[in-house]
């Protein structure tokens, strides 16, 4: 699930990534052109209502391509996603438009 809300200044968008809770993953993180791909930048935080989520701040009007990481090394995709791309590695994106 992605939530968009308003960010700090007028030309930023809050965005929510949540997911369901998977007490087998230890560790599942949000990454995409926003931090570099990289799993230590935006690890999602266990909630209380059986999800994990992490926010972030994004330039509006810009498109971003994301997925989510597990600490055993799967990939995967978010539903909500609003549309999909091709990757650079040959697998499927995720693409939000803010």
């Amino acid at each position: 699930m992605i939530k968009r809300s308003k960010g700090k200044s007028a030309d930023k968008v809050k965005v929510m990534f949540v997911v369901s809770n998977d007490p087998e993953q230890p560790t599942v993180s949000v990454v995409g052109d926003f931090n570099e791909w990289d799993p230590s930048k935006n690890k999602l935080v266990k909630r209380n209502n059986g999800t994990r989520s992490a926010s972030v701040e994004l330039e509006k009007g810009a498109s971003y391509r994301f997925r989510y990481y597990a600490a055993d090394g799967n990939w995967f995709n978010d539903d909500a996603a609003d549309a999909y791309a091709q990757g650079e590695h040959g697998s499927e994106d995720c693409v939000l438009s803010l």
